[in-house]
């Protein structure tokens, strides 16, 4: 009975990490938002600790995940992606979701952080926010296909377990390479400030149409029912480095100029 009790335990765990797993994991959107705390101008980093009541980025970044459960919160699911059909190359606004979506999510959060009439706890809910909605932009699925829910209905085999694509580019690329959040963001590439001034220009949507033409990309590698392991992590690892990357300087970036 105690074998039979602990082997449901287990299997009651896995599907509940599965169930679990989001955007870029827990471990992915810490390690963007560290990233983005060691490019915080002192103003900027001072601002958001007295709103965080000391807190840093890393602490809250799953804050829109974790509220998912709470029927309270449930207008903001639609927040976490913005899906566009095969052949949209760019982001129609009257074509936008009434519900919301990415794109309007982090214009909403940066209106109201710009806004000095609205209150401190919208001010703390809509940063919380933000941090995650920055790391979810540049993970490339939350810019898919509505017909496929951004990759999850793609049904794959992750090293002969099953998984969906989705989930392999959200937390199980990253959980597999087993590095803390702290050791992802201390391991990025060098960057110049020449070249981190080219990450972080552009806008909004000129991030989502870039995140929009890799996914495409990946799209065009992966077929349903198709067997990925070491060798679609050695070919995809970089990128999902870059991108936590990127987020994390973007998200500094947009940070800074809303409190310059």
């Amino acid at each position: 009975m105690k074998k039979i009790f602990f082997a449901l335990i287990f299997v009651f765990g896995s599907l509940v990490s599965h169930a679990a797993d989001e955007d870029w994991g827990k471990t992915g959107h810490r390690a963007t938002a560290e990233i983005a705390e060691t490019h915080l101008t002192k103003k900027a980093k001072k601002a958001i600790e007295k709103i965080l009541n000391g807190h840093g980025l890393a602490f809250v970044a799953n804050y829109a995940d974790d509220i998912k459960s709470d029927p309270d919160y449930r207008e903001y699911g639609p927040w976490h992606y913005v899906n566009m059909a095969p052949d949209q190359e760019k982001y129609d606004e009257a074509l936008a979701s009434e519900d919301g979506d990415l794109v309007q999510a982090i214009r909403k959060c940066v209106e109201v952080l710009k806004d000095k009439n609205t209150s401190r706890d919208q001010k703390e809910f809509h940063l919380k926010m933000l941090v995650h909605f920055m790391g979810d932009l540049h993970q490339p699925f939350h810019v898919g296909h509505a017909s496929d829910k951004g990759g999850n209905d793609i049904q794959v085999r992750w090293f002969n377990q099953g998984s969906n694509l989705h989930r392999v580019w959200d937390s199980e690329m990253i959980d597999f390479y087993q590095m803390s959040y702290t050791e992802l963001a201390e391991n990025t590439r060098e960057l110049s400030k020449a070249q981190i001034k080219s990450i972080q220009s552009g806008s909004l949507l000129d991030w989502v149409y870039e995140s929009r033409e890799m996914v495409e990309d990946l799209y065009a590698g992966v077929n349903n029912g198709d067997k990925l392991g070491y060798k679609y992590m050695y070919e995809h690892m970089p990128t999902v480095l870059k991108q936590l990357q990127k987020g994390g300087l973007r998200l500094a970036e947009v940070l800074n100029d809303i409190y310059s």
